[in-house]
Parts: C-alpha cells; structure tokens; sequence
C-alpha cells in the first residue's frame, strides 16, 4: 500500500530536525542541550557548523531546510536582527505550504505578540534589519514572522527548568515523527488496494458530513485487515483518530446495559484523547468532547448492537467531517443501527489466494520449484479463506516436500486449532435453532438450493427462513443469485468438530464411520438422531440389522457414500430391511439391492439419490410423490425400468444420465410439468422419447444418441440445449420460439453440416468439433450471441460477420479456415485463431490484428508486424519515466508478442502466459506476478496480442521510479516468448477507430534492446487508418517477456492484472510504460 505523498515517504528526508536560530548565545547554551537530547532520543539534527555565513542564504542551507521532516524555529531577540535567518525562515514556511513540513517554535526569551507584530526589542532588531532592504522584502519577511508567531510552541518564560522544557521539545518531535511516518504494513499485501479504493469511494473524504461505513464478511476474510490499512492511509486527514479491537463480547461481562456502555465509552475516549484510565460519570461525554472535532474511529468486531448505541448511536457526536468505520461478521446489526453504506468482503480468487499464501510462505508471490501442486493443495483445502492461508503458511514454511504431505493429509481430515478458534466464535454466538440449521447445511446441504432445504424442515420444529436469514447476516453461509446455499469448506468443519464434542447420546448427527456401524449392525440409534451421513471408504463389510433404521424415528436424512470409491461394496442389507416413514432425504450412492424394500414409504421424500446403485426398479405400483422434487438414479446401469411418476407433481430435476439398461420412458412422464430440468445422456438408443412437451422445461441433456437427428419440440422456456455426440443433422425451426435460449451445445455431432435456425436470445454456441462448413449470415442477427466456440472445425471454410455482442470467439484447429469478415466490430472480444493455418496465409491476419481495441488475439505468425513500427528481441518491456508526460488517463497499449511451443509443449495442453513486473528507482515497487493468458495447445510460432487501459490519473510519484520491468514467460515453461512490440494508443485514436476506424492516431515510441541488437521497421505499409509513425526523434526502451493469465468472465487481462496486485504500485508502473529490451 502505497503512502498518500510523496514527501512523506521516509527515504524522503535526510534529517529528522533542521533548527532555525541566531547568536553564538542560543548555540552554546540551548541548541547544544537540545542536540544533546536529540541524540539521546535518535532524532537526527543538521548541523550547519560548517556553512559560511553570507548575506544570502546558501543553496546547502535551502537543500538541508528541504531534506529535513521537521523545522523549529528558535525566535529569540536578535533573531530578526539576522537578514539570513529571515531568508531561512521564508524557505522554512515554503516547504511547510509545498511539501507539508512540520514548522514548531521556541519563544526563547520574547514574547509570541512581539514577534507576531514585530515590536519590542525583537521589532526593533527587526526595523534596523529592514533599513538596508527593498520594501518587497519588509514586507514578505513582516508576513512570515506573523505567521511563525501564530504558531503554538514552547514558551521558556513559563518554564522554571530549561532543562525540562527541552526534554518536553523532544517528546513532541518524537511523536511527531512517529505520527507522520507513513506505514508500510501493509505494502505488498495482494489484492488490498481494490478494497482499500472502494472503501475510500464509500467514505466520500471530501464530504463534510459525518457517515458511519460497515464492512462485514465471514471471520477470517480480512475485515480487520482492510480497516487497519483504511486508517493507517487516512488518518493524516482527521484530527483525532482511534481504533477500537475486539469488541466482540465486550457485552457479556455482568454489568447491567448503562454501566458495560460507560466502559465502553471510557475505553473510547482513553484511547483516542490519550488519556490512559479515563472515567466518566455520564453517557454525554462523547458528544461533549468529540462534537468539534474531524475524527476517524474504527470499531472492530461489533457483535451486539449495544456497542454501536455506546460508542456511535448518533453521527452528531462527533465534528464536521467525521468518519466511523465497523466492522462485523453480522449484517443485520448494520441494518439495525441504520447504517445504509455497507461494503461485503469476499474471497479472494484463486490466482490471489494463490498469491497470498506463496507471499507468507516463500516470500514471494509464486510458490518456490517443487511446491507448486502442494501450494495450491493448501488454497483448495482453505477455499481461498486468508485467515487459513496465513495459519497453514506458518505451519509449512521452511519444511520439505514429505513434511508438506503430512501436515496437508492432517488438514483433509481435521481443522487447525487455530483457525477453529477464530472461526469456531460465529457458530457458538448462534442460538438453537441456528445451531441446528447450521449443523445440517454443514453435513448434508452445501450448495443445495435454499427452497429444497425449507422444504425438507417443512414439518420440523427448526424455522428455516428465519436461520438462513440470520446465518447469512452473520455471514455463516451466502445465498446465490440462483437461491443457492454456500457455507465455506472451513466452516463446515467447525459444523463436524461441534458434532464431534457433542455427548454421543446428545447427538443429532451421526458423522463417524465407526460410530455409524455400531449403531446399524447392533440397533443401538435413539428417536434423537435426526440424521445419518456415512461414508464407507474406510470400513469392512457392514452387516445391517433389519430395525436398525426404524429404531430411530425422527431419521429424516440418510446419505450412505463412499468418498473413494473402489468398486468394492461393503454394505450388507436385508431384503426386508426397514426405512423410517418421514425420511425427506434418501441419498445412497451404490444401493446393493435389486430394489427398495416392499415396506418403503417415499410419501415425504423430498429428494432421492441413488446414483450407480444395483437397482433394476425402485417399487411396483404408483406411490404418494407429490413431496419429491429431485429424482437422481444416473450410472444405475441395471435399472431396467422407471416406476409411474404420475403422482410426482411437483417434481422439478430428473437425472437418468447413463442408465444404459432403460429401454422405455414411461407416459407419466409426460404429466411431469414441473420438470426444470432433464438429464438422459449416454442411454439405450431405445429410450429416446418421441417428446418432450413439458411447460416448465428449462435444461435439457441429451448426449450421446448416436441414432437422435433432430431436437425434439420442447418447452419455450429452454435456456440451455446439448445435443453433443449425436447425428444431429440440424438445428429446428422451433428453436425460433425458444425466446429463453441461452446455450445451445451441438459438439460431436458428425452430421451437422449447418446451422440454419437460432433464436436472437442465444448467448453461447458450441460447435466444435462437428462438420459444419460454414456458419450463416443471419448470425450477425444474433444479438446476444456472447461465446462463439467452433474449435476443431475441421471442413469450416469461412466465418462471416459476427453481432457486435461477442466477446469470445475460439476457432482454433479449423485448419480449413481461409477467410474471416474483417474488420471485427468486437471490442472486447477474445479472439483465438491458433493453428488455423491457411488463414495464416491471408491477408485476413493483419485484419485481425486491427479489430479488437480492449480484447485480445491469437494467431498465426512469426514475426511482430511492421504496423507496431519498432520491435525487440527478447522477452521483457523495459518503461522509462520520459514516458509519463505523454500518457493520459485514456491512454492504452497495444502490445504484440511472439510466442513458440518448444520441446515441452503437448498439442492438447493449455499453456499459460505470466507477467511480472518489477520496479527499480528511489521508490521502491514491490514485484508483481499475474496470470495474463491462457493458451490452448498451439503447433508453431504464433503471435498474442492484446491491449490495456489506463484506469486512474498520472503515476502517483514521478520522478521517483527510474524503471519499471514487465516480463513475459511461461508458468509452465512450454513456450518461449521470442519478440515484442508495442504501440500507444490516444483517446484520440481510440474514438476515431470506435466511429469508422478512419483517421485514428497511435503513436508508436521506438523500442530498442538493451541486451539484444536494435530491429529496425522502416515500413512502407500504409497503416494510416491504425496509427502515425513514431516520432524519430524519441527512443525509448521496451523489454518484452510475458505470463499466464486466467480469464474470469473475460474481462481485459490488465483489469485483471489491476484487480488481482497492488492498484497502486501497478497504476504507477503501467503509467511509465513503453520501451523494449
């Protein structure tokens, strides 16, 4: 994080105190005390013993007044009897106005209005001064003594002891230079700036009103973090500032609710007034004290809402200008207390969480040789929580391979402590009925949707829509847009250590495998076991007793699984074994019998798994099912038959994927009119139905019917298709009315040699490898069409012209492919033309390379074009400060570099492309890695090409960074990067290009290498309509070597690169851009 000035950067300033005085007197008898007392503090003081005195003030004197944090200015009598010292003191108040220099007095002997007013012995001195000047100068020096005379400082006439009052003098500079000591605490911490940047929009600084702003996430996420690196950027601009930790549980000590809130306040105002055991008689204090002054408090970890009503219940307690920043896990106290300016912390992404542990761990932002697949073991195992980052970092760092293995085994199957701790506070705070609620989604109800969960509680003392409410509010769990429930994978395992400390006879729910045995083989289950989840992997053969589930009544939810699955079946039941008659969940992966036992009840099934069961029918006859929603027998290859689903009214989700023994589909399906959605991929070719006329159909699976030529009518709400591996000839005419269609998948289909009919709303086509020659002109109607894949196309000639909409377009290995519409009205898209080799020989290439203004390309080619003007060897981009005057905040890059597979490369793997970059200068950049591309597996020399914004102002601190180094390589060392290049883009040319890409302006900057001879361009091409040639009389240097990047949603991959580092460092080091080594 960087500091918010340039001059308050500590390498900035070569002495701590420069001392302002006249006469031999102050120096042998004050300033040599003062030295001395500096010295013993560790303040270091310039000293001018050597300067010469002259009438003007020496350019070493204005030099150490620059280079020195603070000034004193000794004012005593003779002071203004010195033209010099009244120069020193013009410099001193220039630097306090231009680089916020600190400025203190020292009434040595004179009185402030004296000097204020120029009168007394210090205005006559002053008067006799003036005598032999100009007017002007009387004048500006009159001006600065009444400014310096205003300001407070240390009067020695009211001072008994000198000696006291210059240790008094010292003390204050120490704190001074503590206070403004910008912190580097939190540099180099990934993905902070973002966060830091919001909250500094939510807080409006420039805003004289008083706001109160929440931060709230789950433990561990980094609140505390971002609120500590909040205040230690801003509080410069705030009288008083405090932060108040670990509030949580400040309400639970036994005294009534006025006596925890004037504790709570003394606390407040100890902390921020610096007075130490502060006590107050009444609740006004904190108005009475604070109503006048700019402040920024920080309260961490509020957990009641009584702590807000004690320490910020109303925002006219504090001054114009005030900021209140909480910080909690629960949501609803924010809502509560009426705070409306909220920001939610989420997890980091993968790259980030990536980049965070390998910081802790390695010091450095990847993961050192050798630790590349157990590092990311460890963000997968912590799903991205920075709390269990950190926590496993301290627990790996410095140890070997096989002492990896071992401690990450131990987190497969167990919490650390110290992450429990932390996390284990949110599920403890909750009452019995959350506690319940939290303990069942832990086990049993991750990733579910949120409706199936209510209706499986449905006739349950447990109040579901209330405890999801009040579990999201304390940011326990999060609900999807789709009404999906998240619970982080460390929060389940505070949900299975909770179980585990239960008493044996207390629990509801019965997780241990050894446990679950002796209840099963010995009928030892009690009404109070609620639910059962059993994972097999590691036990013998269990022998089931026929009651063992009826001996517990209330069993509402049975899931039987084997996490590791060996083709061995353990489980042993009796033809006749009984199932409890309530039971809503009835999950059994590898069900051993031939069907379920004639005395089964699924009147209150909600849901029923029994994927690659042995199953070849589940009942006779027609049952009670209106309670069923999801219906899941994939993989159950013996399954012969579906009972009659006619009474399944409600039911919304029907897998049969792989079922390869089904040969009918039964007529009740078709009563089936709240299906959703509808899995029958892989099956007997029998079993394709004639129609699928059902209202609510939404998405439909049908893969793999090597005999299915034609998509069957289907409802009009279908959002997402997949006819793949199929002989499917044609897309319907039908499709036409499909007004939800958002996907549609066709790959493998042999047949398909056209697409003649899609509706408008389509946003995904999927035709890779099919015969398709060629693609109509009506997509160009195709206005939401946002992916477009035809990869491994092998007969596709031409691609004509694509809607506007597209943003991601992959035809590589369509080797037919000669001709493509140009130019591509696409600017955001992602283009991927790799191994599309006759297209490599057209004209059609330098066309592309022309088309996307934000997106990216990738293409055939072998050398960077002459459109970039000048080109290096080599694999870095080398940016020189001289660039920075010719940037704006609208500038942006296009850079081109040359990338070939070498002996590592494998034709079906993806390979990834990293940046890094470095700074070098008096500033220092921390380094930066990102992932930037990534390529699928290309056969020869091809050329990437992509383009950058610029998102904020100027670089923060010119002048101060003589270099910044971007470097390009692969993360996986399966291709080199042997030439670059690059152009800059003006706002000018952008919007040229954006109207009729006629007339628009790049300016292109020369590169040279600094390592490799200079490639010269000197193209005679016209390139009018792209840019203007670089102006020869500039050079600049430009290095090129590049990285892997991940597209998430496919956005720019250096708004991804200023996403996922440091905004700070990476806006000051892309500003300086342009030159190549």
């Amino acid at each position: 994080m960087a500091s918010s000035s340039p001059s308050s950067s500590p390498q900035n300033w070569r002495y701590r105190v420069f001392t302002s005085f006249h006469g031999p007197d102050v120096r042998k008898l004050f300033l040599s005390h003062l030295s001395k007392q500096f010295s013993y503090n560790g303040i270091s003081m310039f000293n001018d013993q050597e300067i010469e005195r002259s009438q003007t003030i020496a350019p070493s004197l204005t030099k150490a007044i620059r280079e020195s944090r603070i000034s004193i200015v000794v004012l005593s009598k003779n002071y203004a009897s010195s033209a010099w010292c009244l120069d020193e003191l013009l410099e001193i108040l220039k630097c306090k106005e231009d680089i916020g220099q600190i400025v203190m007095t020292v009434f040595y002997g004179v009185d402030p209005s004296h000097v204020r007013n120029q009168t007394g012995e210090f205005g006559s001195m002053f008067n006799q001064t003036c005598a032999r000047r100009t007017e002007e100068e009387r004048r500006r020096w009159s001006q600065a003594l009444k400014v310096v005379g205003n300001i407070a400082g240390e009067h020695l006439l009211k001072w008994e002891n000198e000696a006291k009052m210059i240790e008094k003098i010292a003390r204050d500079v120490s704190d001074k230079l503590v206070a403004t000591t910008p912190s580097n605490d939190f540099d180099g911490m990934v993905g902070l700036e973002p966060h830091l940047l919001e909250m500094k929009s939510l807080l409006d600084l420039d805003n004289d009103g008083v706001k109160i702003v929440g931060i709230y996430g789950p433990a561990g996420i980094g609140k505390t973090t971002i609120a500590r690196a909040l205040q230690s950027l801003i509080s410069n601009r705030f009288q008083l500032t405090c932060f108040v930790e670990n509030l949580r549980g400040s309400y639970h000590s036994g005294l009534d609710d006025y006596g925890l809130k004037l504790r709570l306040q003394e606390h407040l105002l100890s902390k921020i007034l610096n007075h130490n055991e502060m006590r107050i008689g009444h609740l006004g204090v904190i108005q009475d004290r604070l109503c006048d002054m700019k402040v920024l408090i920080v309260l961490d970890d509020v957990d009641d809402l009584k702590q807000l009503e004690a320490l910020a219940d109303e925002t006219n307690w504090f001054g114009p200008g005030s900021r209140v920043v909480v910080t909690t896990e629960d949501q609803e106290i924010l809502v509560q207390h009426g705070i409306d300016i909220t920001y939610h912390v989420g997890f980091p992404s993968r790259e980030e969480a990536l980049n965070i542990f390998s910081r802790y761990t390695f010091r450095q932002s990847t993961p050192s040789d050798g630790f590349e697949k157990l590092a990311k073991r460890v963000t997968e195992l912590c799903s991205y929580l920075p709390l269990g980052l950190r926590v496993m970092s301290s627990s790996l760092r410095g140890k070997d391979e096989d002492e990896w293995e071992v401690i990450l085994h131990r987190l497969e199957i167990s919490l650390d402590r110290d992450i429990e701790r932390v996390l284990k506070i949110g599920y403890d705070s909750l009452d019995e009925n959350e506690q319940i609620l939290f303990l069942h989604i832990a086990v049993f109800f991750n990733y579910n949707d949120g409706e199936l969960v209510k209706d499986m509680f449905v006739d349950s003392n447990v109040d579901v829509k209330t405890g999801l409410k009040i579990l999201v509010n304390r940011s326990l769990i999060s609900i999807t847009g789709n009404g999906e429930i998240v619970m982080h994978r460390l929060l389940q395992q505070v949900g299975r250590k909770a179980i585990q400390r239960q008493k044996p006879w207390e629990r509801q729910i019965l997780i241990d495998a050894h446990e679950i045995c002796h209840v099963l083989e010995n009928d030892t289950g009690t009404g109070v076991v609620s639910g059962i989840w059993f994972d097999t992997s590691n036990t013998k053969e269990v022998f089931i007793s026929k009651r063992a589930l009826t001996r517990m009544p209330n069993l509402r939810f049975l899931k039987v699984y084997k996490r590791r699955y060996d083709g061995n079946d353990r489980m042993h039941i009796p033809v006749a074994m009984e199932f409890p008659h309530r039971l809503r969940l009835l999950h059994w992966e590898a069900y051993p019998s031939k069907c379920l036992p004639p005395t089964f009840h699924p009147e209150y099934l909600v849901e029923l798994d029994m994927k690659y069961s042995q199953v070849e029918k589940l009942w006779d006859g027609t049952q009670p099912l209106t309670s069923l929603k999801k219906l899941d027998l994939s993989a159950s290859y013996h399954l012969k038959v579906l009972p009659d689903l006619s009474k399944a009214i409600n039911l919304e989700t029907l897998k049969l994927g792989i079922c390869v023994s089904l040969v009918e589909i039964p007529s009740s399906c078709s009563q089936l009119h709240k299906v959703q959605k509808f899995w029958l991929s892989t099956c007997n070719q029998k079993v394709i139905p004639a129609h699928l006329s059902l209202a609510s159909l939404e998405y439909v699976f049908m893969r793999g019917f090597s005999k299915l030529r034609n998509i069957l009518v289907i409802s009009t709400h279908i959002k997402k298709v997949d006819v793949s591996n199929t002989e499917l000839e044609d897309v319907p005419a039908s499709v036409t009315l499909w007004s939800g269609l958002r996907s549609s998948s066709t790959k493998k289909s042999g047949m398909l040699k056209e697409i003649t009919h899609h509706h408008t709303s389509v946003t995904e086509l999927a035709l890779k490898y099919t015969d398709i020659a060629r693609i109509p002109d009506s997509i160009k109607a195709l206005h939401g069409l946002q992916h477009l894949i035809h990869q491994s196309c092998r007969s596709l000639e031409s691609m004509p012209k694509l809607p506007g909409s597209h943003t991601f377009l992959r035809a590589e290995d369509c080797e037919s492919l000669e001709t493509v519409f140009c130019p591509l009205y696409t600017p955001n898209a992602l283009l991927s033309f790799d191994n599309c080799f006759k297209l490599g020989q057209q004209p059609e290439t330098k066309k592309i390379q022309q088309s996307s203004l934000h997106g990216s390309a990738l293409l055939l080619g072998s050398e960077v074009p002459a459109a970039f003007h000048y080109r290096a060897k080599g694999s870095s981009l080398t940016i020189l400060p001289d660039v920075i005057n010719l940037l704006s905040a609208f500038s942006r890059f296009k850079i081109c570099l040359v990338v070939s597979p070498n002996h590592q490369t494998k034709e079906s793997s993806i390979s990834k492309l990293l940046c890094r970059t470095t700074g070098e200068g008096d500033l220092f950049l921390p380094i930066h890695e990102v992932y930037v591309y990534a390529f699928p597996g290309f056969r020869t020399e091809h050329l990437f090409i992509f383009y950058s914004d610029f998102l904020e102002d100027h670089i923060k601190y010119p002048g101060f960074c003589r270099e910044i180094v971007f470097e390009f390589s692969s993360i996986f060392h399966d291709f080199d990067v042997i030439e670059c290049g690059a152009q800059i883009w003006t706002k000018q040319s952008t919007e040229g290009s954006n109207k009729s890409r006629l007339n628009n302006q790049v300016v292109g900057y020369r590169l040279h290498s600094v390592t490799h001879e200079i490639e010269s361009s000197d193209s005679s091409e016209d390139e009018s309509d792209v840019h203007v040639p670089a102006p020869r009389s500039r050079r600049y240097v430009c290095d090129s070597n590049s990285v892997n990047i991940k597209r998430r949603k496919y956005i720019n991959c250096w708004s991804l690169l200023m996403l996922c580092c440091d905004l700070s460092s990476i806006v000051r080091t892309i500003r300086r851009f342009v030159s190549g080594r």
